[in-house]
Protein backbone atom coordinates (compact mmCIF):
# COMPACT_ATOMS: atom_id res chain seq x y z
CA UNK A 1 0.00 0.00 0.00
CA UNK A 2 1.04 3.59 -0.40
CA UNK A 3 0.99 5.90 2.27
CA UNK A 4 0.53 9.70 1.75
CA UNK A 5 1.33 12.33 3.86
CA UNK A 6 0.48 16.14 2.99
CA UNK A 7 1.90 18.78 5.61
CA UNK A 8 0.24 21.51 5.67
CA UNK A 9 1.51 24.60 8.25
CA UNK A 10 -1.68 24.04 10.98
CA UNK A 11 -2.78 20.36 9.77
CA UNK A 12 -1.21 16.78 8.61
CA UNK A 13 -3.00 14.84 6.51
CA UNK A 14 -2.58 11.07 5.77
CA UNK A 15 -3.91 8.70 3.30
CA UNK A 16 -3.60 4.77 2.41
CA UNK A 17 -4.06 3.76 -0.80
CA UNK A 18 -4.71 0.81 -2.40
CA UNK A 19 -1.83 -0.56 -4.70
CA UNK A 20 -3.66 -0.99 -8.02
CA UNK A 21 -1.71 2.04 -9.83
CA UNK A 22 -3.82 4.55 -11.95
CA UNK A 23 -3.58 5.12 -15.61
CA UNK A 24 -2.73 9.03 -15.85
CA UNK A 25 -3.61 11.10 -19.17
CA UNK A 26 -7.18 10.29 -18.82
CA UNK A 27 -9.92 12.24 -17.39
CA UNK A 28 -11.92 9.58 -14.89
CA UNK A 29 -15.45 10.82 -15.59
CA UNK A 30 -17.32 9.89 -12.23
CA UNK A 31 -14.38 8.96 -10.43
CA UNK A 32 -13.66 10.75 -6.85
CA UNK A 33 -10.45 12.04 -5.11
CA UNK A 34 -10.78 9.11 -2.43
CA UNK A 35 -10.68 6.52 -5.17
CA UNK A 36 -8.93 3.81 -3.63
CA UNK A 37 -8.31 5.72 -0.45
CA UNK A 38 -8.68 3.34 2.55
CA UNK A 39 -7.76 4.97 5.39
CA UNK A 40 -7.38 8.75 6.40
CA UNK A 41 -6.22 10.72 9.25
CA UNK A 42 -5.92 14.85 10.01
CA UNK A 43 -3.08 15.36 12.98
CA UNK A 44 -1.53 18.87 14.29
CA UNK A 45 1.49 19.98 12.57
CA UNK A 46 3.94 20.38 15.11
CA UNK A 47 7.34 21.39 14.29
CA UNK A 48 9.05 20.56 17.20
CA UNK A 49 7.75 16.43 17.03
CA UNK A 50 10.66 14.33 16.85
CA UNK A 51 10.57 11.86 13.74
CA UNK A 52 10.15 9.16 16.54
CA UNK A 53 7.96 11.09 17.87
CA UNK A 54 5.76 11.33 14.12
CA UNK A 55 6.64 7.28 13.79
CA UNK A 56 4.72 6.65 17.25
CA UNK A 57 2.07 8.93 16.02
CA UNK A 58 1.87 7.08 12.95
CA UNK A 59 2.21 3.90 13.77
CA UNK A 60 -0.64 4.11 16.52
CA UNK A 61 -3.48 5.03 14.13
CA UNK A 62 -2.53 2.58 11.90
CA UNK A 63 -2.84 0.19 14.44
CA UNK A 64 -6.17 1.35 15.14
CA UNK A 65 -7.18 0.34 11.17
CA UNK A 66 -5.56 -3.07 11.88
CA UNK A 67 -2.63 -2.24 9.80
CA UNK A 68 1.18 -2.65 10.40
CA UNK A 69 3.74 -0.66 9.43
CA UNK A 70 6.25 -2.77 7.83
CA UNK A 71 3.99 -5.31 6.05
CA UNK A 72 1.26 -2.62 5.00
CA UNK A 73 3.66 0.14 3.46
CA UNK A 74 5.88 -0.25 0.82
CA UNK A 75 5.66 2.98 -0.58
CA UNK A 76 5.45 6.51 1.03
CA UNK A 77 5.07 10.32 -1.27
CA UNK A 78 5.21 13.32 1.13
CA UNK A 79 4.45 16.99 0.27
CA UNK A 80 5.32 19.79 2.93
CA UNK A 81 4.98 23.56 3.07
CA UNK A 82 7.11 23.44 6.84
CA UNK A 83 10.87 22.75 5.74
CA UNK A 84 11.79 21.40 9.08
CA UNK A 85 8.63 18.82 9.33
CA UNK A 86 9.90 17.38 5.30
CA UNK A 87 13.54 16.50 6.97
CA UNK A 88 11.43 14.91 9.86
CA UNK A 89 9.15 12.64 8.14
CA UNK A 90 12.18 12.27 5.40
CA UNK A 91 13.74 10.67 8.82
CA UNK A 92 10.34 8.69 9.99
CA UNK A 93 9.76 7.09 6.51
CA UNK A 94 13.66 5.86 6.47
CA UNK A 95 13.83 4.80 10.15
CA UNK A 96 10.67 3.36 10.70
CA UNK A 97 8.87 2.03 7.21
CA UNK A 98 11.90 0.96 5.55
CA UNK A 99 11.22 3.05 2.28
CA UNK A 100 12.90 6.21 0.69
CA UNK A 101 10.02 8.64 0.60
CA UNK A 102 9.11 11.15 -3.15
CA UNK A 103 9.24 14.34 -1.21
CA UNK A 104 7.55 16.24 -3.76
CA UNK A 105 9.64 19.58 -5.07
CA UNK A 106 11.69 20.75 -8.07
CA UNK A 107 12.83 18.50 -10.25
CA UNK A 108 9.90 15.99 -9.74
CA UNK A 109 8.15 15.06 -12.84
CA UNK A 110 4.46 16.19 -12.40
CA UNK A 111 3.67 15.53 -16.12
CA UNK A 112 2.31 19.63 -16.53
CA UNK A 113 4.33 22.42 -17.76
CA UNK A 114 4.55 25.16 -14.73
CA UNK A 115 4.78 28.39 -16.40
CA UNK A 116 5.21 30.54 -12.64
CA UNK A 117 7.90 32.79 -13.35
CA UNK A 118 9.73 30.70 -10.66
CA UNK A 119 8.48 27.41 -10.53
CA UNK A 120 10.50 26.53 -7.17
CA UNK A 121 8.41 28.86 -5.74
CA UNK A 122 5.58 26.93 -6.39
CA UNK A 123 4.05 24.78 -3.16
CA UNK A 124 4.13 20.90 -3.96
CA UNK A 125 0.47 20.77 -2.41
CA UNK A 126 -0.66 23.22 -5.32
CA UNK A 127 1.07 20.84 -8.06
CA UNK A 128 -0.72 17.71 -6.53
CA UNK A 129 -3.82 19.90 -6.30
CA UNK A 130 -3.58 20.58 -10.08
CA UNK A 131 -2.34 17.11 -10.93
CA UNK A 132 -5.32 15.61 -9.57
CA UNK A 133 -8.03 18.39 -10.35
CA UNK A 134 -6.94 17.80 -14.44
CA UNK A 135 -6.75 13.94 -13.77
CA UNK A 136 -10.69 14.00 -13.11
CA UNK A 137 -12.16 17.03 -14.23
CA UNK A 138 -9.83 17.54 -17.39
CA UNK A 139 -9.14 21.43 -18.17
CA UNK A 140 -9.33 24.74 -18.38
CA UNK A 141 -9.51 24.15 -14.44
CA UNK A 142 -9.41 26.37 -10.98
CA UNK A 143 -9.27 24.62 -8.34
CA UNK A 144 -9.80 26.61 -4.74
CA UNK A 145 -7.47 25.07 -1.58
CA UNK A 146 -9.39 26.17 2.14
CA UNK A 147 -6.08 25.67 4.23
CA UNK A 148 -4.20 27.96 6.41
CA UNK A 149 -3.91 30.23 3.31
CA UNK A 150 -6.95 30.13 0.81
CA UNK A 151 -4.99 29.22 -2.61
CA UNK A 152 -6.11 29.72 -5.96
CA UNK A 153 -5.06 27.90 -9.14
CA UNK A 154 -5.39 27.62 -12.95
CA UNK A 155 -4.89 25.22 -15.17
CA UNK A 156 -4.84 26.18 -18.92
CA UNK A 157 -6.91 24.24 -21.43
CA UNK A 158 -3.42 22.67 -22.32
CA UNK A 159 -2.77 21.38 -19.39
CA UNK A 160 -0.44 24.12 -18.01
CA UNK A 161 0.04 25.35 -14.79
CA UNK A 162 -0.53 28.87 -15.02
CA UNK A 163 -0.03 30.43 -11.56
CA UNK A 164 -2.81 31.42 -9.14
CA UNK A 165 -3.93 33.72 -6.23
CA UNK A 166 -2.74 33.20 -2.28
CA UNK A 167 -4.91 34.83 0.33
CA UNK A 168 -5.58 34.38 4.56
CA UNK A 169 -7.21 31.70 5.10
CA UNK A 170 -10.55 31.63 6.98
CA UNK A 171 -9.06 30.48 10.33
CA UNK A 172 -6.13 32.87 10.14
CA UNK A 173 -8.47 35.55 9.45
CA UNK A 174 -10.91 34.67 12.34
CA UNK A 175 -8.15 34.54 14.79
CA UNK A 176 -6.90 37.64 13.96
CA UNK A 177 -10.32 39.25 14.14
CA UNK A 178 -11.31 38.16 17.63
CA UNK A 179 -7.69 38.66 18.44
CA UNK A 180 -7.55 42.40 17.95
CA UNK A 181 -11.11 43.82 18.41
CA UNK A 182 -11.65 43.08 22.64
CA UNK A 183 -15.13 43.23 22.22
CA UNK A 184 -15.04 39.58 19.63
CA UNK A 185 -15.07 36.38 20.25
CA UNK A 186 -14.31 33.18 18.51
CA UNK A 187 -18.50 31.65 16.96
CA UNK A 188 -18.86 28.15 15.15
CA UNK A 189 -18.57 28.82 11.39
CA UNK A 190 -22.08 27.67 11.08
CA UNK A 191 -24.69 29.52 8.47
CA UNK A 192 -26.62 32.07 10.47
CA UNK A 193 -30.67 32.75 10.15
CA UNK A 194 -29.42 35.36 7.55
CA UNK A 195 -27.02 37.16 5.45
CA UNK A 196 -28.37 40.15 7.80
CA UNK A 197 -26.79 39.12 11.00
CA UNK A 198 -29.08 39.66 13.84
CA UNK A 199 -26.87 39.16 16.86
CA UNK A 200 -22.52 39.71 17.08
CA UNK A 201 -22.37 36.06 16.61
CA UNK A 202 -24.24 35.72 13.80
CA UNK A 203 -23.10 38.69 12.17
CA UNK A 204 -19.47 37.16 12.72
CA UNK A 205 -20.71 33.86 11.25
CA UNK A 206 -22.06 35.44 8.31
CA UNK A 207 -19.13 37.81 7.60
CA UNK A 208 -16.84 34.51 7.20
CA UNK A 209 -19.18 32.25 5.65
CA UNK A 210 -20.49 34.47 2.92
CA UNK A 211 -17.73 36.56 2.82
CA UNK A 212 -15.85 33.96 2.04
CA UNK A 213 -18.07 32.32 -0.51
CA UNK A 214 -18.03 35.58 -2.01
CA UNK A 215 -14.20 35.90 -2.25
CA UNK A 216 -14.16 32.89 -4.01
CA UNK A 217 -16.63 33.25 -6.23
CA UNK A 218 -15.34 37.06 -7.38
CA UNK A 219 -11.84 35.08 -7.23
CA UNK A 220 -13.12 32.55 -9.45
CA UNK A 221 -15.00 35.10 -12.00
CA UNK A 222 -11.67 36.87 -12.62
CA UNK A 223 -9.69 33.51 -13.35
CA UNK A 224 -11.95 32.59 -15.83
CA UNK A 225 -12.37 35.99 -17.43
CA UNK A 226 -8.59 36.11 -17.85
CA UNK A 227 -8.39 32.31 -18.68
CA UNK A 228 -10.99 33.65 -21.40
CA UNK A 229 -13.48 30.81 -21.39
CA UNK A 230 -15.31 28.80 -18.46
CA UNK A 231 -13.90 26.48 -16.40
CA UNK A 232 -14.68 24.03 -13.36
CA UNK A 233 -13.85 24.96 -10.50
CA UNK A 234 -13.12 22.52 -7.56
CA UNK A 235 -12.93 23.22 -3.79
CA UNK A 236 -10.76 21.41 -1.64
CA UNK A 237 -9.08 21.68 2.14
CA UNK A 238 -10.27 21.29 5.62
CA UNK A 239 -12.60 23.98 5.02
CA UNK A 240 -14.11 23.17 1.69
CA UNK A 241 -17.01 21.26 2.42
CA UNK A 242 -18.17 24.17 5.34
CA UNK A 243 -17.82 27.59 3.05
CA UNK A 244 -18.11 25.58 -0.40
CA UNK A 245 -21.98 25.23 0.39
CA UNK A 246 -22.43 29.02 -0.10
CA UNK A 247 -20.28 29.44 -3.02
CA UNK A 248 -22.21 29.90 -6.31
CA UNK A 249 -19.14 29.21 -8.44
CA UNK A 250 -17.83 25.62 -7.09
CA UNK A 251 -18.59 22.65 -9.14
CA UNK A 252 -17.21 20.06 -7.02
CA UNK A 253 -15.79 19.29 -3.77
CA UNK A 254 -13.08 16.97 -3.25
CA UNK A 255 -11.53 16.71 0.31
CA UNK A 256 -9.06 14.42 -0.68
CA UNK A 257 -7.57 15.93 -3.70
CA UNK A 258 -4.59 17.02 -2.56
CA UNK A 259 -4.01 13.69 -1.39
CA UNK A 260 -4.87 12.05 -4.80
CA UNK A 261 -2.55 14.27 -6.80
CA UNK A 262 0.46 12.66 -4.64
CA UNK A 263 -0.50 9.58 -5.24
CA UNK A 264 -0.88 10.46 -8.83
CA UNK A 265 2.66 12.46 -8.65
CA UNK A 266 4.45 9.17 -7.34
CA UNK A 267 2.92 6.83 -9.80
CA UNK A 268 4.86 9.61 -12.54
CA UNK A 269 7.86 8.97 -10.49
CA UNK A 270 8.37 5.63 -9.64
CA UNK A 271 7.06 2.11 -10.61
CA UNK A 272 3.73 1.63 -9.19
CA UNK A 273 3.76 -0.30 -5.66
CA UNK A 274 2.62 -4.12 -5.72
Amino acid sequence: MLLVIDVGNSNTVIGVYESQSLVMGEVKVGRSADFGLTHHFRVATVAEKTADEYALLLVQLLGMKGLDRLSSISGVVISSTVPSVTQTMREMTDNWFGVVPLIIGPGVRSGMPILYDNAKEVGADRIADAVAGMDLYGSPLIVVDFGTATTFDAVSAKGEYLGGAICPGVEISMNALVSRAAALRKVELVAPRGVIGKSTVESIQSGALYGFAAQTDGMARRFKAELGQEAKVIATGGLAVVVAPYCEEVDAVEPWLTLHGLRLLYEKNFTPVR
